[in-house]
């Protein structure tokens, strides 16, 4: 399948599965997939937790906010973006015009069983330093549920094999005229 009419976003938790459904969907419909987060390390040249400590949130904002803008610039793409990125009300409204926005949802048990598999000295999820992992995700989906259910489109991806929630996305999109249907 090729033909992508415009850059799919996936937004959502750390933890939703937004890379890992991304790099999949991207092969599947033949277009580059990029990972803002990834991106910011490579433009700054240190990792998310370092840009976190060393100058603070809205620094990495900011800058996220800039990369974000420069992907939508790109031919279309599949993008996965960090889990804060679509709570900026200025990156939301260059996503919602400049893109298909998919929020990846998962409860909090997934997210968190997903997160500390993945904890390690290496972990680059800095809103979850301190303090109870689950509280943290608790607070933070309470607050980002109404601002992520903004998206186009909202996939549940708990209990799916990854090659149904691809088919989701891609009727999805081809009932949007967005992609050619399979």
């Amino acid at each position: 399948m090729t033909g992508l009419k415009k850059t799919v976003a996936l937004v959502g938790m750390m933890g939703a599965g937004k890379t890992s459904i991304g790099k999949r969907l991207a092969a599947r419909l033949n277009v580059p997939f990029r990972d803002a987060d990834h991106e910011i390390e490579t433009a700054a040249g240190m990792t998310v937790s370092e840009i976190f400590a060393r100058f603070g949130e809205p620094y990495f904002r900011d800058g996220e906010r800039r990369v974000i803008a420069r992907l939508l610039a790109d031919p279309p793409l599949v993008l996965a973006t960090g889990g804060g990125a679509y709570m900026d009300d200025t990156t939301r409204a260059l996503m919602r015009d400049g893109c298909f926005t998919i929020w990846l949802r998962a409860p909090v048990e997934l997210l968190l069983g997903r997160l500390k598999k993945r904890q390690g000295p290496g972990q680059t999820r800095p809103l979850l330093a301190n303090g109870d992992m689950r509280a943290t995700l608790e607070k933070l989906l309470a607050i980002r549920e109404p601002i992520y259910a903004q998206a186009d489109m909202v996939l549940d991806t708990a209990d799916e094999p990854h090659a149904v929630q691809l088919d989701k996305i891609v009727a999805e999109l081809t009932a949007h005229k967005l992609c050619e249907a399979p």
